[in-house]
């Protein structure tokens, strides 16, 4: 039984709301890939040595690259099977059967030979982008460290390779002995536990905050309108930064115009991060308000294409909540969604600082506000907690026991979204939407890097592709389980707390869930462009959780076959 991920149930309009940002995100991560001939290797060796100030690891770490090739065209091939006798060959059917079984071994060795040749010209690449950044130094230093354990990984993966070579080679030889294992037994001197494998990222403590202190009886009224439920929480989250700014207290909204957000967040634990009272439920709102809902004043952030991005329908349902309003009026005239211009602290002081007890300023997905500060880990907020918006306890407590169930420590998470995503990844420049053996290519590199025994799979993909992305990735000559959360069955006790308390099934709970388990992942492949992704890299940030090895699927590379347009 497939389940959908909430990017799933997004419709075009999602698609095209989320596209206005993700074009310019996307482009930031790909990176420019140089070429050249093997022929001027140890000279780009030589000159980049002296033109970088690397430190003495990574100068050692460059200069491992021609002792491999060294090592790997000085192998004495012809001595490994001086000791294979011929007269076995008979024992293998004949001598055709024979020299079609080395064609077919001499033939995976060549492409193997290849594969090795095209890693390490990445590898060559790869450590010259740090020369043309233009960095500061510290900036500089932490590339390095980077480049560093990409390098020292990506040389191991050669080695491995290498060894395929050789036991490819070998393998028409074999007699009854393993004569591969006297050949290279996979062990490299200094080559511990954690080298190639994907460090958690380290963002240091320092972050720069604001106190939040709402004055007595002054509230936010949040309203969010666009896409689905990782818009919202986007949405939820810039609402908490306007409400501190404004000394207010945020008002969640009702599930009467919006989700039911008690069933997936933990709105007292945000409360329990400030130690005090700095969100309330729309029903503790209309509790202290008896018989006067009114909102009033209502000043639109945005104005394009309508003031607030209100419809007339959502006006609607505000009002059959009992609320009433005045007029809707604009901050700006021409904030547009399609264009948001980026803002301050100062400009929203001074726009939304109002003595009225009940203020409103419609959706804010869309504002661009001081987003270094907002998106640090952690938030722009001073608290207590690792983060502000996350899954109910209920809904960990079932992350955790999936994950002791099926999964174990180490995995990694891969959120692939395919429904509908191919008509919207076609509208941007470059597409983010791959064919499934390039998908699975650029997969199986990240599970050779993490060295992870299963993959999380959270998507909205059909069973066809799932099977044949299952079918391609192969590490060692193993492959990698896909996993997905299977159909209830009474005898398993991992979701039993869902069950327990009658939010099995929903929705929003299981996508809200499937976040979870990314989040806890030893590595993660999002979805450019999805606000699915971007949620579940926030928490991972947030959580202490992110790796080095966190990437968008094929994270700058180019589908290999682009559709034309209708």
């Amino acid at each position: 039984m497939d389940r959908e991920s909430p990017s799933s149930s997004s419709d075009e309009e999602e698609d095209k709301q989320t596209l206005i940002h993700s074009n310019e995100r996307t482009s930031k991560n790909m990176n420019t890939r140089s070429t050249f001939e093997i022929g001027d290797l140890q000279n780009k060796i030589f000159h980049s040595a002296s033109s970088f100030r690397f430190n003495k690891r990574y100068l050692l770490a460059i200069c491992l690259l021609p002792v491999v090739l060294i090592l790997y065209f000085s192998i004495d091939v012809g001595n490994l099977f001086r000791n294979v006798s011929s007269s076995s060959n008979w024992r293998f059917g004949g001598v055709d059967d024979l020299s079609n079984r080395m064609r077919e071994a001499e033939l995976r060795a060549l492409y193997l030979l290849r594969e090795q040749q095209l890693g390490l010209l990445h590898l060559w690449n790869h450590t010259t982008l740090i020369h043309n950044d233009g960095n500061d130094n510290n900036t500089v230093a932490a590339r390095g460290r980077n480049e560093l354990e990409e390098f020292t990984s990506e040389i191991l993966k050669q080695i491995r390779v290498n060894k395929e070579i050789q036991q490819a080679l070998l393998s028409s030889h074999r007699v009854g002995s393993n004569v591969s294992e006297e050949v290279f037994d996979g062990n490299v001197q200094g080559a511990g536990e954690g080298v190639g494998r994907c460090r958690k990222v380290d963002y240091g403590s320092e972050r720069r905050t604001i106190e939040w202190k709402p004055k007595q009886n002054k509230y936010l009224f949040a309203i969010c309108v666009s896409g689905q439920m990782s818009n919202h929480l986007i949405c939820l989250e810039k609402h908490m930064f306007f409400a501190a700014l404004l000394d207010r207290v945020l008002v969640i909204p009702s599930s009467k115009v919006d989700y039911l957000y008690s069933r997936v967040l933990d709105i007292e634990h945000i409360n329990k991060c400030f130690g005090r009272k700095v969100v309330i439920s729309f029903e503790e709102f209309e509790e202290t308000k008896k018989n006067h809902l009114h909102i009033d004043r209502f000043i639109c952030y945005v104005s394009l294409p309508q003031p607030c991005y209100v419809d007339d329908e959502r006006v609607k349902k505000l009002k059959g909540l009992g609320l009433s309003m005045g007029k809707l009026e604009t901050a700006w005239v021409d904030e547009d969604i399609k264009k948001p211009s980026k803002k301050v602290v100062g400009d929203i002081t001074a726009k939304f600082s109002s003595n009225d007890d009940v203020l409103a300023i419609g959706d804010v997905f869309y504002a661009d506000v001081e987003e270094k500060w907002v998106m640090q880990p952690g938030g722009p907020l001073a608290h207590s907690c690792k983060t502000l918006i996350e899954p109910s306890k209920l809904i960990m407590l079932t992350a955790q026991r999936f994950i002791q169930t099926f999964l174990g420590k180490n995995f990694i998470a891969l959120h692939f979204r395919r429904h509908g995503f191919l008509k919207f990844c076609n509208a941007k420049t470059p597409s983010c939407f791959f064919p499934i053996p390039q998908a699975a290519d650029c997969i199986t590199r990240v599970a050779e890097r993490a060295g992870a025994p299963v993959i999380y799979l959270s998507t909205d993909a059909a069973a066809s592709e799932t099977d044949l992305l299952q079918s391609l990735i192969v590490v060692n000559g193993k492959a990698v389980p896909l996993v997905k959360r299977p159909a209830r069955n009474i005898a398993e006790k991992w979701d039993a707390l869902l069950y327990r308390h009658g939010i099995e099934g929903d929705s929003q709970v299981e996508a809200m869930l499937d976040k979870t388990i990314c989040a806890m992942a030893s590595a993660f492949i999002g979805a450019s462009g999805s606000t699915f992704t971007e949620d579940i890299l926030r928490l991972r940030k947030d959580w202490g959780s992110a790796s080095v090895c966190d990437e968008y699927l094929c994270q700058g590379e180019l589908p290999n076959f682009i559709a034309d347009n209708e």
